[in-house]
């Protein structure tokens, strides 16, 4: 086979298509948990901090006291911005609970799957050996 041949028959396997399928959705999902993030939660948390606002945190590390991170970054000094990372964090488990919640609820729509009932019990395969011996022996006597 060639190269695209290849290509081709490697892009139609169902677990790409499926694949993209996912990488498609959770971008889409992406922009709803952000949404929700951004404008319902975010603003509570605000509320419950004060109003701190994480991402202006920093460190300078030439040694120099600088009002706000804004100034520093214009004087060009090498900073820490620690608080960004502590701001990144708080956004993650927001979205990993928020998702879980989805994820929660989609799981007690699911109807449960019933048990499926035991086929009935046959003779094993000892059981079944041992009958065709006994009818081979009736057929010989």
């Amino acid at each position: 086979m060639g190269f695209f041949q290849d290509f081709k028959k490697f892009m139609m396997k169902g677990d790409i298509i499926a694949l993209s399928t996912a990488v498609v959705m959770g971008t889409a999902f992406n922009s709803i948990v952000s949404s929700v993030v951004d404008n319902l939660l975010m603003p509570i948390i605000g509320i419950i901090t004060a109003g701190a606002d994480f991402s202006q945190q920093f460190i300078a590390l030439d040694g120099g006291s600088y009002a706000t991170l804004q100034e520093a970054q214009e004087q060009e000094a090498a900073v820490l911005t620690y608080g960004n990372v502590i701001q990144a964090i708080i956004y993650f488990v927001i979205v990993s609970f928020f998702i879980f919640l989805v994820l929660r609820a989609y799981e007690r729509t699911k109807k449960k799957k019933e048990a499926a009932p035991a086929p009935p019990k046959g003779p094993t395969q000892e059981e079944l050996l041992i009958q065709i011996r006994d009818e081979l022996r009736k057929q010989n006597n």
